[in-house]
Protein backbone atom coordinates (compact mmCIF):
# COMPACT_ATOMS: atom_id res chain seq x y z
CA UNK A 1 0.00 0.00 0.00
CA UNK A 2 1.25 3.70 -0.98
CA UNK A 3 0.03 6.50 0.43
CA UNK A 4 1.47 10.06 -0.30
CA UNK A 5 2.18 12.11 2.48
CA UNK A 6 2.04 16.10 3.68
CA UNK A 7 5.47 17.15 2.85
CA UNK A 8 5.19 19.83 5.66
CA UNK A 9 3.86 17.25 7.97
CA UNK A 10 6.41 14.99 7.75
CA UNK A 11 9.88 17.27 7.90
CA UNK A 12 8.17 19.01 11.00
CA UNK A 13 7.17 15.81 12.97
CA UNK A 14 11.11 14.51 12.11
CA UNK A 15 12.40 18.43 13.17
CA UNK A 16 13.98 18.21 9.58
CA UNK A 17 14.08 20.67 6.32
CA UNK A 18 14.75 18.53 3.57
CA UNK A 19 14.66 14.34 2.71
CA UNK A 20 18.34 14.36 2.83
CA UNK A 21 17.82 15.63 6.42
CA UNK A 22 15.79 12.86 6.78
CA UNK A 23 17.11 10.09 5.76
CA UNK A 24 20.19 10.86 8.41
CA UNK A 25 17.55 11.63 11.01
CA UNK A 26 15.60 8.21 10.60
CA UNK A 27 19.37 6.57 10.69
CA UNK A 28 19.88 8.03 14.06
CA UNK A 29 16.50 7.11 15.63
CA UNK A 30 15.15 4.51 17.34
CA UNK A 31 13.22 2.38 14.93
CA UNK A 32 10.67 2.14 17.31
CA UNK A 33 10.02 6.21 17.31
CA UNK A 34 10.59 6.16 13.17
CA UNK A 35 8.02 3.28 12.79
CA UNK A 36 5.73 5.26 15.07
CA UNK A 37 6.00 8.76 13.49
CA UNK A 38 5.51 6.54 10.44
CA UNK A 39 2.29 4.80 11.41
CA UNK A 40 0.75 8.04 12.86
CA UNK A 41 1.61 9.59 9.75
CA UNK A 42 -0.28 7.17 7.39
CA UNK A 43 -3.54 7.18 9.88
CA UNK A 44 -4.17 11.15 8.74
CA UNK A 45 -4.12 10.84 5.20
CA UNK A 46 -6.98 9.59 2.62
CA UNK A 47 -6.73 6.30 1.53
CA UNK A 48 -4.29 5.03 -1.53
CA UNK A 49 -2.06 6.52 -4.02
CA UNK A 50 -0.40 6.07 -7.16
CA UNK A 51 3.48 6.36 -7.29
CA UNK A 52 5.61 6.40 -10.94
CA UNK A 53 8.56 4.85 -9.58
CA UNK A 54 10.51 5.70 -12.86
CA UNK A 55 9.45 8.79 -11.64
CA UNK A 56 11.54 8.49 -8.16
CA UNK A 57 14.59 10.81 -7.18
CA UNK A 58 15.60 9.37 -3.97
CA UNK A 59 14.50 6.97 -1.46
CA UNK A 60 14.61 5.82 1.86
CA UNK A 61 14.72 2.22 3.08
CA UNK A 62 13.43 0.93 6.18
CA UNK A 63 12.39 -2.47 7.91
CA UNK A 64 8.52 -1.96 6.69
CA UNK A 65 8.67 1.29 5.07
CA UNK A 66 9.89 2.60 2.44
CA UNK A 67 9.68 6.62 1.57
CA UNK A 68 10.06 7.94 -1.54
CA UNK A 69 10.41 11.76 -3.22
CA UNK A 70 9.83 11.91 -6.82
CA UNK A 71 11.17 15.05 -9.09
CA UNK A 72 8.18 16.95 -8.03
CA UNK A 73 8.86 16.65 -5.08
CA UNK A 74 6.37 14.94 -3.46
CA UNK A 75 6.94 12.51 -0.70
CA UNK A 76 5.02 8.68 -0.61
CA UNK A 77 5.15 6.01 2.16
CA UNK A 78 5.13 2.34 0.92
CA UNK A 79 3.96 -0.14 3.72
CA UNK A 80 5.95 -3.25 2.93
CA UNK A 81 4.11 -6.49 4.50
CA UNK A 82 6.51 -9.18 5.73
CA UNK A 83 4.72 -13.00 6.26
CA UNK A 84 5.38 -14.41 9.86
CA UNK A 85 7.43 -17.22 9.99
CA UNK A 86 6.51 -17.87 13.82
CA UNK A 87 6.32 -21.26 13.92
CA UNK A 88 6.52 -23.55 16.17
CA UNK A 89 7.71 -26.99 16.00
CA UNK A 90 5.68 -30.06 17.81
CA UNK A 91 7.42 -31.38 20.44
CA UNK A 92 6.17 -35.14 19.35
Amino acid sequence: MTIQLDKELLYSTFSVSNFEQLQTNTQTMAPSMVEYYLSDLSSSTDGQSYINKSNIQNSILLDEYSLYVDYNDDIYLEFIEKEDSYTTESLW
